[in-house]
């Protein structure tokens, strides 16, 4: 597809709404349109108080103008909006939100103008629908309690193990299958060690105060047993955990879990694990590149309550290659029966450099009305079964322009999960991949600190990181500075 703009600065809002409406093909910004025929091209013009927008599926086009004396984000990509809802037909569930964090938008709007003032802007400014803004205020009230309990200096700690037995077939996160990564795990190790040690005596030093603890990939069950030891070990030796109450391990694929696996965990604090079957339908599972089957899925949770975890969230996917609302259904009541107390329910979003696309693996995707049942019935039977919508994201290229959503039950919350996606406390971040955010507690103002993606680089540049973690020290000393 593409795109012609002019006279305005909102080239990234007009890209994501092209990507809204036609998610199958590449966006090309250009100065001039040249569309071969039946290619997709939008325009977005600004000229002298006049706005237009042009869209066309090849075929036909939709011509929207409105006039507005001054340049506003809101009057443009609204008219772009309207015009692909009229060429396409499509009324996007969350209307015209592309970003990543529509409760912390929702957020703002209720501090501006009360919950129901809130609600209304949340959807007559943005097209969300009514079930949609009824998810994101039901999310918003859950994590009330939590982002109320936060003082100044408390933070959380991320911890990154970019390894898995074998990369599934949606993937483009940074981790990489140990087959062909193996010999990396011991050198990245041992300076995730060190990396861990500068953060402990940053924080110490600025006085911070460790809420949660989270350790995430990849898989980090790939570690070995003693690996894991270890990891646990250093982490409760190093930091002040004495007001830390969650502890987080993704064990994640069930051919990573054992229980001397589960039981250095145990043995090590942690409170909490996933296993993440996404389907528990063995030709779904195939079809994404898992070596497991969903009795091993089944199993792995047994042995996690039998190791004494009570804390355990299961991840599901609605899109999968092969995968239908009937199946589908099939998974999320096999999940449910395993009393698991969180359910995170995923859309398939079809990332660069994932391989489903080239394996021809986007055919549910594509089917947005079958993808849109399978997420509405998830809500419905996770409602009826007493759980509560706590944290809620969406990314592009989303099945149905969907979202994805952590569910609990009464009490078990993450709220790791709710500092990071509403940006609503420091989170600290120590691996490959990582990225440190870092809140202002005195104002609005966030601040990224980036690692270094690869396994490779995270190696070859580890001085790089480390001083990059002194950062942590002059951001905090200026936040500090601002309040005298």
């Amino acid at each position: 597809m593409q795109l012609h703009l002019r006279n305005h600065p909102y080239r990234y809002e007009c890209e994501n709404l092209c990507r809204l409406f036609f998610p199958y093909s590449h966006v090309k910004v250009t100065d001039a349109l040249s569309p071969a025929p039946g290619e997709p091209w939008a325009q977005a013009l600004y000229e002298t108080g006049v706005y237009t927008a042009r869209v066309s599926d090849g075929e036909r086009v939709v011509e929207k103008i409105h006039a507005q004396p001054t340049l506003e984000e809101y009057a443009m990509t609204d008219l772009l909006y309207g015009a692909f809802t009229e060429l396409t037909g499509q009324t996007p569930a969350w209307g015209m939100l592309t970003g990543i964090h529509p409760v912390k938008l929702l957020r703002q709007y209720v501090e501006e103008l009360g919950e129901d003032g809130g609600v209304k802007k949340f959807r007559t400014r943005c097209h969300v629908s009514a079930p949609r803004a009824s998810l994101a205020l039901r999310t918003l009230r859950a994590q009330g309690p939590t982002v109320s309990a936060l003082s100044e200096n408390d933070w959380a700690l991320y911890i990154s193990i970019p390894f898995c037995p074998t990369r599934c077939a949606y993937c483009s996160f940074i981790s990489q299958d140990v087959k062909h990564a193996g010999k990396l795990m011991g050198p990245y190790f041992a300076l995730l060690l060190e990396e861990l040690k500068k953060t402990a005596r940053i924080t110490a030093a600025l006085g911070l105060r460790l809420v949660s603890v989270y350790v995430g990939g990849g898989t980090p069950t790939t570690l070995s047993a003693g690996q894991l030891e270890e990891l646990c070990g250093q982490v409760r030796g190093l930091f002040d955990m004495s007001c830390c109450t969650e502890f987080t391990v993704e064990a994640g694929r069930p051919d990573t879990i054992t229980r001397e696996k589960l039981m250095a965990l145990k043995a090590g604090g942690v409170t909490r694990v996933s296993i993440n079957p996404q389907t528990l339908s063995d030709e779904v599972l195939k079809n994404i590149g898992r070596l497991h089957t969903a009795q091993e899925v089944l199993d792995a949770f047994a042995l996690a309550r039998e190791t004494g975890f009570t804390s355990i969230n299961c991840d599901l996917i609605v899109g999968l290659p092969g995968d239908s609302l009937t199946g589908f259904e099939r998974t999320l009541e096999g999940v449910l029966s395993l009393g698991a107390e969180n359910v995170t329910m995923h859309s398939l979003a079809l990332k660069r450099g994932a391989r489903i696309e080239a394996e021809g693996g986007t055919g549910l995707h594509r089917c947005q009305e079958e993808t849109a049942a399978m997420m509405d019935y998830s809500i419905r039977r996770l409602t009826e079964e007493g759980y509560m919508p706590y944290y809620l994201y969406r990314q592009t290229r989303m099945a149905g322009n969907l979202e994805n959503t952590g569910w609990a039950k009464p009490g078990e919350v993450c709220r790791y999960n709710i500092y990071t996606m509403d940006e609503c406390a420091s989170v600290i971040a120590c691996g490959a991949g990582g990225v440190t955010k870092l809140r202002d507690p005195y104002s609005d103002r966030l601040e990224r600190i980036f690692n270094f993606k690869y396994p490779t680089e995270y190696i070859s540049r580890h001085g790089e990181i480390l001083e990059r973690k002194d950062g942590v020290t002059r951001l905090y000393e200026q936040f500090r500075q601002r309040l005298h």
